[in-house]
């Protein structure tokens, strides 16, 4: 079961053309790199409103300080005027997401743990109380070699610091995006410490190992400017990913065929999410 969380979108963008395009976009990134959705389920989370009458029924057996507790919340109660109430319920809704299909095993980063623990102790609240299995108890996976992707300015890449580099975007953007990659002020003729660089990180990411042992090379021995090293990890990106990026273009020109894909994972996940609803709405005596 794949998902696009637009539902949680809500908590930071109100455009909804943004919302509408981002969408879309994520269907067509999914799409272009050979997502099958005939073997698997990609939807819209929105598409199955089961999951918000399933969000209040956990709400209500979830404790306030479990909530208060969880990290999406945490990093922002310092500015408690930004904070939605949508923003403080997310994990509830997060579980929701997860409960609702029965899912064993969830693919999660380390920052998402917690998340799927409040999942979990939620599902087994509710499964005690009744005396019987209505949720499945999702477990974790965790890849331990997933390392943190830096961004154009040398943070941990990720949309809220604004600092990605989006490789769907035209030509001119896309090399002005990686042009504009934080590096140091190492004259030209030095030699530059590769396992410090951002653009080498990003590059060794993408490149074979030759071509990584070449660029390596390429610092150590001093006469190569990052601006060459930039222009080389353009060069790369567009090459790397010239068919993914013609397909993505393809599709986001044919939003009917994207909305086609996401109606009919929809419709595929209906079943189980209607099960599910079913057996609390028993339990709960609705």
């Amino acid at each position: 079961m794949y998902f696009i969380a637009d539902f949680h979108s809500l908590t930071t963008i109100k455009d909804a053309e943004v919302r509408r395009q981002n969408t879309l976009s994520v269907a067509a990134c999914w799409l272009a790199f050979g997502f099958d959705s005939e073997k698997q389920t990609l939807f819209c989370q929105s598409h199955r409103p089961e999951v918000t009458e399933l969000t209040w029924y956990l709400g209500c057996f979830t404790p306030y300080p479990m909530l208060a507790n969880a990290h999406s919340f945490k990093d922002k109660s310092g500015r408690l005027s930004d904070v939605n109430a949508g923003l403080f319920y997310y994990p509830v809704l997060m579980a929701a997401d997860i409960l609702l299909y029965d899912i064993n095993v969830v693919p999660v980063g380390k920052d998402q743990v917690q998340h799927l623990e409040i999942a979990r102790d939620i599902a087994s609240s509710i499964n005690h109380h009744y005396q019987q299995e209505i949720f499945v108890l999702p477990e974790p996976s965790v890849d331990k070699t997933v390392m943190i992707i830096p961004g154009t300015d040398g943070q941990k890449m990720s949309k809220s610091y604004n600092n990605t580099i989006d490789i769907f975007q035209e030509e001119k953007p896309l090399r002005k995006t990686v042009m504009s990659i934080k590096t140091n002020s190492t004259p030209l003729e030095e030699p530059k410490d590769p396992d410090t660089c951002h653009v080498f990180k990003l590059f060794s990411l993408l490149a074979n190992e030759t071509e990584t042992a070449e660029m390596r090379s390429n610092y150590l021995q001093g006469n190569y400017g990052y601006g060459t090293a930039k222009q080389t990890l353009f060069e790369l990106i567009l090459d790397k990913y010239k068919q993914e990026r013609m397909l993505f273009h393809e599709l986001m020109a044919n939003p009917a065929k994207l909305d086609e894909v996401l109606k009919a994972g929809a419709n595929k996940a209906k079943p189980i999410a209607a099960a599910t609803l079913s057996r609390i709405k028993k339990a709960t005596g609705f």
